[in-house]
């Protein structure tokens, strides 16, 4: 069974974001038109999906 890689597109301006094969669960990629981070939360065998990645809030040290 072939390995397909699909396209994923940005969440934000619907550009699309070139996967790469090592891309991992949880690693944070960028748009390369506007900018927006996404999360990778799919990817082999299943075609890669993307999600906004979350914001990183301060902590204030707790």
């Amino acid at each position: 069974m072939p390995n397909t890689i699909t396209t994923p597109q940005c969440l934000v301006c619907e550009t699309a974001i070139e996967p790469e094969a090592d891309w991992d669960h949880g690693e944070i990629v960028e748009c390369t038109a506007c900018g927006q981070e996404h999360e990778v939360v799919g990817g082999t065998p299943e075609p890669v999906r993307l999600e906004l990645a979350p914001e990183i809030e301060e902590d204030w040290g707790e």
